[in-house]
């Protein structure tokens, strides 16, 4: 057909986002009856019980339209982070804060500065709106903020930081932040894209992004439900930014895009902070448990500030990925991202965990 002639080449030439391996398809493929996911980084302790009965609550009222403003949501996260709601978007998943900046702010003979490896997705964003990607490879399993400095053009809008980083789970200390936004030209955003914030602890020197986005207009940063409220399902995330930043993304975006369920259970999930601790404290202490039983393999194991954590195994990523498929865990073979001889597992529930370790054992021994 013709009218695929006028599709443009940076659009045909996009790769879709890959997904993850459904366990009800893994089950068919390979006959098993029990799997375990361990590849999306999801919380596997689930969400807060006040958040699963919000959403049930919900049904007598699926007729009616979402609150398109999300007013009550963003009144909550406007109290916790000492904002105003006009400083709040929210999105389908922080992914859709992503589509709204690059929607904004790129257009052919723009450019975006990103880290490799590092989220795909805001490659993907820049590209659909026919940008330039300017993608800085990773220093030592950091972003190198020096490198990027250096790349800055003045066709240059946006650099995207995730903080941690995924699929290293490092972070940008506060001061190599600070003297990034002194060296950057007040005709660039930065966006710090905090999906695993959560699961920095308190004590960590890491920029984090509300304590810079009220002193500095260029800063935003972006956080989801999806992560350390267990979520993912509902698809709920928000970026904080200037004002005037929001009411630009506001313009794009689609109207009633965070349903009348997501919408219930974000809050109550927001508001049961006794949860979300146990939560935390539950993910830490089962990744020390992991690190030293993969060290005890043999494997290199990465310090993590999130709830994943990058192992070297010392054999080829793919096979090792197989290979636990058809003991009914799935885990994320990082071949793609250049570390081809790591994969990357999410911290489950303690019984998760145990039959994650003796698999790799058995898969390690026999290879």
């Amino acid at each position: 057909m013709k009218i695929f002639e006028d599709v443009p080449s940076y659009i045909k030439d996009l790769v879709p986002y890959p997904p993850g391996k459904p366990i009800e398809e893994l089950k068919r493929q390979y006959g098993l009856e029990d799997v375990i996911k361990l590849a999306s980084n999801e919380n596997d302790l689930g969400p807060s019980p006040q958040a699963v009965e919000a959403y049930r609550r919900c049904s007598e009222r699926l007729f009616r339209y979402p609150d398109g403003s999300a007013y009550y949501l963003k009144e909550a996260l406007a109290g916790r982070f000492g904002v105003e709601q006009e400083n709040i978007v929210l999105g389908n998943g922080s992914n859709e804060i992503i589509d709204f900046l690059c929607r904004v702010f790129v257009r052919p003979g723009r450019s975006v500065i990103s880290s490799f490896p590092s989220f795909l997705v805001y490659q993907k964003m820049v590209q659909i709106m026919g940008g330039q990607n300017i993608v800085v490879p990773l220093k030592d399993g950091r972003h190198d903020l020096d490198r990027m400095i250096r790349k800055i053009g003045p066709e240059t809008r946006i650099v995207f930081l995730d903080n941690p980083n995924n699929p290293m789970g490092t972070v940008i200390t506060q001061a190599e932040f600070s003297g990034f936004l002194e060296a950057l030209p007040d005709t660039v955003l930065v966006v710090l894209d905090e999906a695993y914030g959560e699961y920095v602890k308190p004590d960590v020197d890491a920029a984090r992004g509300s304590d810079f986005v009220r002193q500095d207009r260029r800063v935003i940063f972006m956080r989801t439900f999806s992560k350390a409220y267990g979520l993912a399902g509902l698809r709920v995330g928000y970026g904080i930014m200037d004002q005037e930043v929001a009411r630009l993304l506001e313009r794009v975006r689609q109207p009633f895009n965070v349903n009348l369920p997501a919408q219930e259970a974000a809050l109550a999930a927001l508001n049961d902070r006794a949860h979300l601790e146990n939560s935390l404290e539950n993910t830490w202490a089962e990744m020390d448990r992991l690190a030293q039983e993969l060290r005890s393999m043999g494997c290199r194991v990465f310090d993590s500030h999130t709830n994943f954590m990058l192992v070297d195994t010392g054999r080829p990523a793919r096979q090792v990925y197989e290979a636990m498929l058809r003991k009914g865990v799935i885990i994320r073979a990082m071949d793609a991202y250049e570390l081809p001889e790591c994969i990357r597992i999410t911290v489950g529930t303690r019984q998760e965990n145990d039959r994650f370790l003796k698999a790799l054992q058995d898969v390690l021994t026999q290879a």
